[in-house]
């Protein structure tokens, strides 16, 4: 099937939910453990791991927002 429709099955949308939940709650325990720490390299892995599942959280949003499938 070449041109793949510009849906998200039902199945599809609830994965995409649950791994925007596993990304957003990582980023939150990932922030609040930075708040937590006093070493700065350790504070700023953290922050970038922060950055990292936001991405992904980004990501996730663009894909509904557009409807499309990008393969």
């Amino acid at each position: 099937m070449k041109n793949l429709p510009k849906i998200i099955s039902t199945k599809d949308a609830a994965y995409l939910e649950d791994m925007f939940n596993w990304n957003i709650i990582t980023a939150y325990k990932f922030d609040l453990y930075a708040k937590m720490v006093q070493e700065e390299s350790i504070k700023k892995e953290l922050d970038e791991l922060i950055t990292m599942h936001l991405d992904f959280c980004e990501a996730i949003i663009k894909l509904l927002e557009s409807g499309e499938n990008n393969e």
